[in-house]
């Protein structure tokens, strides 16, 4: 048996933000020292944070992520430690990981496989090295190995791949199995999706058992930089079993996962297959250091944990976490929210109440009010802490129902927000006066009804805008990703805030989510049983008179359906015509209703792109996001798919003849 201590870290880091990541990693390392690891990996590009856009091409960011790197190199006494950071070789850009032993950066590894798909833009600003290629660079007048590197640890073999490597099929563990690796460090930076930890677990423990070897994953945690949540979930994998996993969405800048791996256990696996041949030509970067042996002291081992989560808690988990993290960021004083009285703006409020749950329980009040800036002293309860952090405004018109304002109080009430009622009906008559005597006619709702509907949702920003502005908090915008995907949302009205967070959500799995929060809980907390006096109503804008009895679904169609053709035009590319015959199928409905929706859909998605272009950040939670700045274009200005639904016209005349 041949022991080795090794441990993968997950960090709350921020782009740019030296001082903070460099402490985080300080943090790190000094934790592992304490627990006597050898060998520490720290996540992806952690030095400067992953998320820094265009500014990786400034030569001074490259320069300070440098300065740090050898701050950070005088802190790894008696332990060798993976940091990535970006580094300028020979006038290009590389994704790289340093690996430092016992205060020397001993080589520098660049990242193969970069991820230029949904979110990511790695290409833009960073160049693939390639495989079997290595050179020289000078740091702080040394000569150190850079490039495809293999390192020798006291006989151990320790090598990388980082994220995106481990993510495609020729991937650079296949080489560095031939070259007789014994550990594989992965350095991550990989975002949150709904499932996407289940892949990760796979790839983990199917590297460690086909490249025979010990796998060690390290990953970002938290809202780094705005859109993208970090969940987190380091993993230790040896010899195909998964013999560690990390936390998960945690609120703690810093963690650390640790096990004892044995090393002769995963070379006994090599013994076992047919020899593979060898680059000769790469040599080993041989290093020799006394802190590479067996432990001790025996490390007192965890069972694995299990880090399957259901679809509703990774939802509440992720939102929860990213709402705190970009309050804190951002240094906003809190929430402000337009509370409606319906569903979405009522999951927000119960997830900014998650977020204070979970966070107390885990980082306890102290830390919450160290990070947060702004809370008072003598708050300690969940209630207290969320009196500080959330204000709701309900703002009636005279078309508002009593049905709404009774839940919005309900809500603003279980879940320990302030609450404040204006009715804004005196604001919306004087608009609508003003326009009147200019256009010498009176505004009806036969001629006018948009215009009518659209200044009632108006009128409501100014008020909370000003809210925002005296208490310094983040006014928060409301908008789901169904209302996104046709334009269902008033401009400067609904949409007005600084943080969209459930925008990348549909408003059937909110409405979903919702139901469950209400009669089983969610994340370990008790059910939510006041939401029944959301969950009993059907979703309205409530901006017609009552009389109309007007609903989301009367305006558009069911959401379920909604969400069918979005994913289906959207996600699946597909065109009117396909959708209408795959939905024909599963959809018992009319064909001509059919049509029409589909024929609502396209026209609406096509007509609203310039409001998708002006909504509020939102988080990215999986690959139906409709976020264009980071997943899915669009131009503003198109053909509007006329011809396909013309198509589409005559295909149903045809089918309505027979």
């Amino acid at each position: 048996m041949k022991l080795l201590r090794v441990a993968a870290a997950t960090l709350n880091q921020t782009p740019l933000h030296w001082e903070l990541n460099t402490n985080h990693i300080k943090q790190a390392i000094g934790l592992a020292q304490s627990k006597n690891v050898s060998l520490l990996c720290l996540p992806e590009l952690v030095i400067s944070g992953y998320g820094c856009e265009d500014a990786f091409l400034s030569p001074s960011l490259q320069q300070m992520a440098m300065s740090c790197l050898l701050e950070i190199a005088a802190e790894c006494t008696g332990i060798t430690v993976a940091v990535g950071l970006p580094v300028n070789f020979e006038n290009a850009l590389y994704n790289c990981v340093a690996l430092i032993n016992d205060t020397r950066i001993c080589g520098i590894v660049a990242k193969q496989f970069l991820a230029g798909d949904g979110i990511h833009y790695e290409p833009r600003w960073f160049k693939p090295w390639p495989g079997g290629k290595r050179g020289t660079l000078l740091i702080d007048n040394e000569a150190v190995p850079f490039g495809d590197l293999l390192f020798a640890i006291n006989g151990i073999r320790v090598g990388f791949e980082i994220c995106e490597d481990a993510w495609v099929a020729e991937r650079p563990g296949i080489q560095l199995a031939r070259r007789g690796v014994d550990i594989i460090l992965n350095p991550s930076a990989s975002h949150f999706s709904f499932g996407k930890h289940e892949t990760r677990k796979s790839f983990v423990r199917e590297g460690s058992r086909a490249f025979a070897s010990t796998y060690v994953y390290a990953n970002l945690v938290g809202n780094e930089a705005g859109r993208i949540v970090y969940d987190g979930g380091a993993l230790i994998a040896s010899a195909g079993k998964m013999v560690a996993t990390g936390k998960r969405f945690s609120f703690k800048t810093v963690e650390l996962l640790t096990h004892d791996v044995d090393i002769e256990d995963t070379r006994m696996q090599k013994t076992q297959r047919p020899a593979a041949r060898a680059d000769k030509s790469l040599n080993d970067v041989v290093i020799s250091t006394a802190h590479f042996q067996t432990p001790s002291a025996p490390l007192v081992s965890k069972p694995v944990r299990d880090t399957t989560m259901g679809k509703a808690e990774e939802f509440a988990r992720a939102v929860s976490l990213g709402l705190f993290d970009y309050m804190t960021k951002s240094r906003s004083r809190g929430f402000i929210l337009s509370l409606s009285g319906g569903a979405d703006s009522g999951a927000v409020a119960v997830l900014i109440r998650i977020m204070v749950e979970l966070a107390l329980e885990e980082i306890g009040q102290t830390e919450m009010k160290r990070r947060a800036g702004f809370l008072p002293a003598d708050a300690t309860t969940a209630d207290e802490l969320m009196a500080a952090m959330l204000t709701c405004v309900y703002q009636s018109t005279r078309n508002s129902s009593t049905t709404t304002l009774k839940a919005a109080q309900i809500v603003a009430e279980s879940v320990g927000a302030q609450f404040f009622h204006w009715d804004v009906d005196a604001m919306v008559s004087s608009y609508t006066g003003i326009l009147e005597k200019s256009l010498e006619r009176n505004l009806t709702w036969e001629q006018d009804d948009l215009a009518l509907q659209n200044i009632q949702a108006r009128v409501r920003a100014p008020g909370v805008w000003m809210l925002a502005n005296v208490k310094g908090a983040l006014l928060i915008s409301t908008s789901n990703r169904s209302e996104a995907a046709v334009g269902y949302a008033t401009m400067d009205g609904d949409t007005s805030g600084g943080l969209s967070p459930i925008a990348g959500i549909d408003k059937a799995y909110l409405l979903t989510w919702l139901s469950e929060v209400e009669a089983s809980g969610v994340a370990d907390l008790a059910p939510m049983t006041f939401l029944t006096v959301i969950t009993s109503q059907n979703p309205t804008a409530e901006l017609r008179p009552l009389s109309s009895a007007q609903t989301d679904e009367t305006d558009l169609m069911p959401y379920s359906v909604l969400e069918d053709i979005e994913k289906l035009a959207i996600r699946d590319r597909k065109g009117p015509v396909h959708i209408y015959k795959r939905l024909k199928l599963e959809l018992d409905v009319p064909e001509q209703t059919l049509k029409e929706w589909i024929k609502r859909f396209f026209t609406l998605w096509s007509r609203n792109q310039w409001k998708r272009e002006r909504y509020a950040p939102s988080f990215h939670l999986d690959d139906k996001n409709l976020d264009p700045k980071t997943w899915c274009r669009f131009p503003i200005l198109s053909g509007g798919f006329q011809k396909e639904l013309r198509e589409l016209e005559k295909m149903l005349a045809v089918s309505l003849q027979r």
